[in-house]
């Protein structure tokens, strides 16, 4: 039986590690992606306070084998507070299990609870995650476009 909680601060390494799974995975040579900066993550992830939600999917031996963090943000376009999905991630070993909808189930009960007007959700626009885009779709996603990212470290001066 699979079992979906909200993260707690001690299952902050299950949570790191999954979505550490998750950006090899999003790679496209996984030999190049690094790691993260795990001291860093840290240190915002306590100025984030509740605005940072993580959920984690056990399996019967309490193993973690899959996570979704949403993010609560506010836009005028959304219609107030809402939520975003930034990373979702279940072990290929448990793929097609349902997992993945137990974790959109527990964002969905926590958008409810925080009165949020939508969840968002970006999924990879190639053909190769085509999958997952239609796995969104059938959880009650609405296409709505892709999502452009600036990042400020790279801009200099």
């Amino acid at each position: 039986m699979i079992c979906v909680l909200q993260a707690e601060e001690k299952d902050r390494d299950e949570v790191l590690r999954l979505v550490e799974n998750l950006l090899r995975e999003l790679e496209d040579a996984s030999d190049e992606f690094g790691g993260i900066e795990r001291r860093k993550i840290l240190q915002d992830l306590e100025q984030a306070g509740r605005r940072f939600t993580a959920f984690l999917a056990r399996d019967a031996a309490g193993e973690a084998i899959g996570v979704a963090t949403v993010v609560e943000t506010f836009a005028i376009y959304a219609g107030g507070v809402f939520g975003v999905i930034d990373e979702m991630y279940v072990d290929p070993a448990h793929r097609s299990r349902g997992i993945g909808k137990l974790l959109i189930d527990a964002v969905k009960a926590h958008a409810r609870e925080r009165e949020w007007v939508r969840v968002d959700v970006t999924a990879p626009p190639e053909k190769k995650w085509e999958r997952t885009v239609r796995f969104y779709e059938a959880q009650g996603f609405v296409f709505t476009g892709p999502k452009l990212r600036y990042r400020v470290s790279d801009a200099g001066a």
